[in-house]
């Protein structure tokens, strides 16, 4: 009995920040679908599995809440990880924003992805799919871990709400101010 009461409070525990992660990072979710055509749905599923809701070790030391390694073209900050082998080496960043704006311009300038943006926005299953397909993630279920995410969390309406936002001609908040309000602790 008492080993149940611990995972029922551990859940509780992991519901709680999840919650916490999305009316927190929201914002920047809605932005960047306004801004590059990412279903803000996608993105916040992405960055709750990928940091661990923020929680995670890469993300609290780099501000890294996509998983983005750092490849031959970046000239940035780095941070070690280990990942699918010891001692990775991942981008970091000064503020979460910024790993939210890089993770949006590593979708939408790499050819591999190039796809994805003629899906319907409002897909997140093709979206979650097409991911995994153009090579985003090693884990054979992580369609299925975003897809979970976005609809027990009802990730899509912020998808939506950025669609209205967009129809209204709302334009997202210049780089300094989006970058400036948030200082990356957690």
């Amino acid at each position: 009995m008492l080993g149940l009461v611990m995972v029922l409070k551990a859940n509780s525990q992991n519901e709680e920040k999840i919650k916490a992660y999305i009316e927190k990072y929201a914002p920047l979710a809605i932005n960047e679908q306004v801004r590059t055509g990412i279903p803000a749905a996608i993105k916040l599923a992405q960055g709750i599995h990928e940091s661990g809701a923020g929680n995670g070790d890469l993300a609290l030391r780099s501000n890294n809440h996509f998983g983005i390694k750092c490849k031959s073209n970046w000239t940035g900050a780095v941070a070690y990880h280990d990942d699918d082998e010891k001692g990775e080496c991942f981008r970091a960043y000064d503020s979460v924003a910024f790993s939210y704006r890089d993770h949006s311009d590593f979708l939408k300038t790499s050819k591999r992805y190039e796809f994805l943006f003629k899906l319907d926005i409002t897909d997140y299953k093709g979206w979650a799919n097409g991911l995994k397909q153009a090579g985003y993630a090693t884990n054979p279920k992580y369609p299925l871990l975003l897809i979970k995410l976005i609809e027990n969390y009802n990730l899509s309406e912020f998808t939506n709400t950025a669609l209205a936002l967009q129809e209204s001609s709302y334009r997202p908040p210049a780089e300094e101010t989006t970058m400036k309000n948030d200082s990356g602790s957690h």
